[in-house]
């Protein structure tokens, strides 16, 4: 990463480079890394009420200004020392977001809600939970165990143990992401999925899509009036341990790649194969399928829920939306 600072290999070497390499690089679980300076300053935080307010002295955060596969920006909810939890003291505790439909990418007006503490643990009746699985490889990441996927009214067949259990490197098991915008699942488990999805559905395969965009299975739609519908995709389910059902929106799973023309759209299969899933997790939830489910983080008892919900209601029942 020192290379980052602008200098010849050779001045790095001989210790005679002008500018200093960068002050921190953190990688991600996908390959990503971002680099830039760390700083402290003092953070106040608001809480439910208006009138109560935190001050976390010597808050520590980076500034980046150099990123391989990230965002520039990007908050740490990991459990390590600097994750904004972890300075914030409710590492102990946990937090809950719930993700916009990503109709709303572009709307400024609205924000997912995001609470960290007491009010985030609080679960209602319909939450279910599944355990939190540790990882020996990875400490500070968040693991959850697959079961099966239904699809349809068919469960898919048996899924591999790796998927909710870790060999003795720490290799294996779900990581639940909200930095990988896809579900990845290991081969030959992933393919045996996208065999029995296809037999299910009627419409013509879009090739030319899915050799431009790298996704497994595209479709072109119906679209009366070059609107999309919801169209009879067979249902997903994710069944997780502790018998958690998770049945997926239909737009969490089979996504439109562009504006309808001439009364037809494509859609497709928002999920992809793991790269090496001998390595690290075994498998990735991602952030697409999370949305309109509110996830709860409960780090007090090492669980997380899963509710399917209105996101953008909640945000607005919660005053995160301008008039």
């Amino acid at each position: 990463t020192c290379i980052e600072a602008g200098c010849s290999l050779s001045t790095l070497l001989k210790a005679t480079c002008s500018r200093p390499c960068p002050s921190f690089a953190y990688s991600y679980g996908e390959g990503g890394l971002v680099a830039g300076t760390l700083n402290r300053d003092n953070l106040r935080v608001h809480g439910s009420s208006p009138y109560i307010t935190k001050d976390v002295p010597r808050f520590s955060f980076g500034c980046v200004g150099t990123t391989y596969r990230e965002p520039i920006g990007i908050a740490g909810f990991g459990r390590g020392v600097l994750s904004l939890p972890s300075q914030l003291g409710f590492l102990q505790k946990g937090f809950s977001h719930c993700f916009l439909a990503f109709k709303y990418a572009n709307n400024q007006n609205i924000s997912s809600p995001l609470f960290m503490g007491d009010t985030a643990t609080s679960s209602s009746d319909n939450m279910q939970f599944t355990p939190m699985l540790k990882s020996p490889m990875f400490p500070n990441y968040y693991y959850i165990g697959l079961e099966a996927i239904t699809v349809g009214n068919v469960k898919s067949a048996e899924v591999p143990l790796n998927l909710r259990e870790f060999d003795s490197q720490g290799n294996g098991g779900m990581l639940i992401d909200s930095g990988t915008t896809y579900t990845h699942l290991p081969e030959p488990f992933y393919s045996q999925l996208l065999s029995m999805l296809q037999p299910m559905i009627a419409y013509p395969r879009a090739t030319d899509v899915e050799r431009r965009t790298g996704f497994d299975l595209c479709y072109e739609v119906p679209c009366p009036n070059n609107r999309f519908t919801n169209d009879p995709f067979p249902s997903i389910t994710f069944h997780f341990m502790n018998n958690v059902s998770l049945v997926l929106p239909q737009a969490n799973y089979f996504y439109a790649m562009s504006a309808p023309t001439n009364s037809t759209g494509v859609k497709c299969l928002l999920f992809q194969s793991m790269d090496d899933s001998s390595y690290g997790p075994a498998g990735v939830f991602g952030n697409f399928q999370q949305q309109d489910v509110k996830v709860v983080y409960d780090l007090e008892k090492e669980r997380i829920g899963f509710q399917p919900m209105d996101c953008a209601a909640a945000a607005i029942s919660q005053g995160l939306h301008k008039n």
